[in-house]
């Protein structure tokens, strides 16, 4: 008997994920048939409503936000925590709907500030890191950059549902785009760069391995990957900051910001000083837009 148990337990983690692929694919159904705009408020109203039953995560929203910005008062706080729901809530249905259109219905809805600095880190030669975080439309934005620009890879980690990677994996890779994985990483990373193709990388999220450099995010140590920073240094790519931001009527806004300009090289913690300035200019966006950030995730753990 004791060998039922994980037999019982995979046939019904196959069957939630079935279930979780059905959901989404009636969503799909439903949003293919819907304008962005429309997909967007129903997008806010979905996020509305798992900030009511979603307990767990709206605390651990609320707790980042007060030792973050611990100059908003309560009020304002829950009202921000409400906005950042909404907002996820809309990123979910409308990279679905994304994934329902055109190349050029896509480019409609783009505006751009900065692309030139994308082109002119390419004419350089030795490839392009863009990084972000949960923040804005990233995934978006890698969709219409591919189209504005040229393709490039994008890393991520996969999802636990097969079905849902799938679904997933075929809207990131709609314009040209790959997808990066762990296995082998470094290795396609530097392949990617070397035939001058962008590699975008997310930094916001704490990291518990080895290769985690401690720097300061809203004035607290939070473990960050330090592959932007060693890549960077290694290759001499331009490391670029990469925004996706709404703009009303369903439509998106694209900011490159200048080049992080990495630290001296005889400097003797080079690779902690990179990684932080290009917190420090992720940490601006975040504050300058708190709604648009993924403050659901324990970014901050208490094992400096």
């Amino acid at each position: 008997m004791a060998g039922v148990a994980p037999v019982a337990s995979g046939f019904g983690r196959t069957a939630r994920f079935r279930l979780e692929a059905l959901i989404v694919g009636c969503l799909v159904a439903v949003v293919r048939l819907l304008p962005l705009p429309t997909v967007r408020t129903a997008g806010a109203a979905l996020g509305r409503f798992v900030y009511a039953i979603d307990g767990f995560h709206r605390r651990i929203a609320m707790a980042n936000m007060a030792m973050a910005l611990p100059s908003k008062s309560i009020e304002e706080r829950r009202a921000a925590v409400r906005g950042v729901f909404s907002h996820f809530g809309s990123v979910l249905l409308e990279l679905i709907k994304v994934g329902t259109l055109t190349n050029g219905e896509i480019l409609e809805r783009i505006e751009s500030e900065g692309e030139e600095r994308i082109r002119q880190a390419h004419a350089r030669g030795r490839g392009v890191l863009l990084f972000t975080g949960h923040f804005g439309y990233w995934e978006v934005g890698a969709i219409a950059l591919a189209l504005r620009v040229q393709p490039m890879a994008v890393m991520a980690r996969p999802l636990d549902n097969p079905y849902l990677h799938d679904m997933l994996e075929r809207i990131r890779t709609r314009s040209g785009n790959s997808v990066i994985y762990r296995q082998g990483a470094i290795r396609k990373v530097l392949q990617e760069l070397s035939a001058n193709r962008a590699v975008a990388i997310l930094i916001d999220q704490h990291l518990h391995t080895p290769d985690a450099v401690y720097v300061d995010f809203f004035s607290r140590p939070a473990a960050t990957t330090n592959a932007l920073a060693a890549l960077a240094m290694r290759t001499g790519a331009p490391v670029i900051p990469a925004f996706a931001l709404p703009l009303p009527d369903g439509r998106y806004r694209l900011v490159y910001e200048h080049a992080v300009e990495p630290p001296a090289t005889d400097s003797p913690d080079a690779v902690r000083e990179f990684t932080q300035r290009c917190t420090d200019v992720l940490e601006m966006y975040i504050r300058r837009h708190p709604e648009l950030w993924l403050w659901m995730h324990r970014r901050w753990r208490a094992d400096v």
